[in-house]
């Protein structure tokens, strides 16, 4: 097959396969491999202390029969510490890969799961000694302790990164390969910091040498492809794609050569968004995924009817809590803050229409009698105080539980936004209107992700957010929203 290159180095490169395939980093792990081992590791250690607990002081003889019979003790544990850790984000790779940081969150998880277990009657070894208790909670937090500062010391170095080469096709926008190259070298609050992803290099889709991108140097050209992959140990080939750019026929060639070689092939847009957990906008309008109707089958049904039931026994269960905090916000508005109780204000939700949300005012009344609808901002003077403890604690947003039971709503899903900023957001932000493909949420993977918006830009951010739960929007994804929104919650992180 004609090229535009002669192939015969690539043939070479083809016949030294084995020391291509041994050339590349052995121990590399991706970020969904770091999170598995960091669970994997820390299930067993707590199980292994809880089992070294009650055989060394609570009168337990260990055997197989044994633990296989108590096996509800061990599922107990499990369950707490899955709980706990998402709660406090034990599972964040940039936290991870911090010695300080990896202490401070995985021995505060551990030692409130220990004491959360030891709380719990039925499914729990009784407690026959204070000293097995106590032995619990240093075998927990210590082997916990010492696990994670392990990881970050010693998993966090260059021998274990994965490696990728980014081939750039056509006019491909260097903005993701820019925001994947600063995310890996940004300072904590990153969602790249602690991935492990490294980006060596670019690589030209034609054989010529292509400008550098955000300091990530220019390596030359696809004809040298399979030959940069073994000098620079690399675990895979980012495509970037330009607008109605196709692969030559010399950068398919060479592409086959790759995947011969055992190397992933993935597009830069997937990267990013395994990385970050949001699709980017400049990507998003041209993925199917969000334009084409989901298949009605079996399964989507089944998550449907799942995700309702969620819904009606948290919105129980929140009708309960909005109950009990009734009287104490009532009294406090009436003493700080005189006016309505409630609020209602009209939203967008699914398919567009319009419906009324329910809040606890947080503002003074009529707070946009003179300037129409705005956005807040930082230090907003119509926010009442009552009001800014509300939205700190986010208990503005729990009469929404109506809205919920009603079905006008769930739990978790892009928030509702106001018809104002519909219009305007739509008009400057590619597929925003594909947000209400799904119901509103009472919380959403956005605003456990990034903070309150009050511009286009926090919007934008957000925009991406609530695209990757409309895509990916799962019973597991609802259920690790609702235990962050506790964290948020607890963090007193609203406005």
């Amino acid at each position: 097959m004609a090229t535009e290159f002669d192939r015969a180095p690539l043939a070479a490169e083809l016949v030294a396969r084995p020391q291509a395939r041994a050339a590349r980093a052995p121990l590399s792990l991706t970020a969904r491999e770091r999170r598995a081992l960091l669970l994997v590791v820390d299930v067993l250690l707590l199980n292994g202390a809880l089992l070294a607990a009650v055989s060394l002081w609570n009168g337990f003889s260990p055997s197989w029969a044994a633990i296989l019979a108590c096996w509800k003790w061990f599922a107990t544990l499990t369950a707490v510490w899955l709980a706990l850790g998402v709660i406090l984000d034990a599972y964040d790779l940039a936290r991870a890969a911090s010695t300080t940081s990896a202490l401070a969150t995985a021995g505060l998880a551990a030692a409130l799961a220990a004491f959360a277990y030891l709380a719990i009657p039925w499914l729990t070894p009784p407690i026959v000694t204070r000293t097995y208790a106590f032995g619990f909670f240093v075998l927990s937090v210590g082997s916990l302790a010492a696990w994670r500062v392990l990881y970050a010391r010693a998993l966090v170095q260059p021998a274990f990164y994965h490696r990728a080469l980014v081939l750039r096709v056509g006019d491909a926008s260097p903005l993701l390969i820019q925001a994947l190259q600063q995310g890996a070298q940004a300072p904590d609050a990153n969602p790249f910091r602690g991935t492990g992803y490294k980006i060596v290099g670019l690589v030209s889709d034609r054989p010529v040498t292509a400008p550098a991108v955000a300091g990530i140097p220019s390596l030359g050209g696809v004809d040298q492809l399979v030959h940069l992959v073994r000098q620079h140990a690399v675990d895979e080939i980012v495509l970037a794609l330009g607008d109605g750019t196709g692969l030559s026929a010399a950068a398919h060639e060479v592409l086959l050569d790759c995947l011969e070689l055992g190397l992933n092939l993935t597009s830069l847009s997937e990267v990013y968004e395994r990385q970050a957990g949001r699709l980017p906008v400049e990507y998003a309008q041209r993925d199917l995924h969000l334009l084409l109707a989901p298949q009605e089958d079996l399964a989507a049904r089944l998550y449907g009817a799942a995700k309702r039931l969620m819904d009606l026994a948290l919105g129980l269960v929140g009708l309960l809590a909005l109950a009990c905090v009734l009287p104490t916000v009532a009294l406090l508005n009436a003493l700080f803050s005189r006016g309505p109780l409630f609020y209602r204000q009209q939203r967008v939700g699914k398919g567009g229409h319009s419906f009324g949300v329910y809040k606890f005012r947080s503002m003074v009344p009529d707070a946009e009698a003179g300037t129409g609808a705005v956005w807040s901002s930082d230090g907003d003077a119509r926010i009442t105080p009552v009001g800014r403890m509300l939205r700190k604690t986010r208990l503005d947003e729990l009469p929404q539980v109506i809205n919920v039971l009603s079905g006008e709503m769930s739990i978790v899903g892009p928030r509702p936004e106001r018809p104002h900023f519909v219009g305007q957001l739509s008009r400057v932000l590619p597929l925003y209107r594909a947000r209400h493909a799904v119901k509103p949420g009472l919380t959403g993977w956005a605003q456990v992700h990034y903070r309150y918006g009050n511009s286009i830009e926090d919007a934008r951010i957000k925009l991406e957010y609530d695209l990757y739960y409309v895509k990916h929007a799962s019973l597991f994804l609802d259920l690790l929203t609702v235990l962050h929104t506790v964290r948020t919650v607890l963090g007193l992180e609203g406005q």
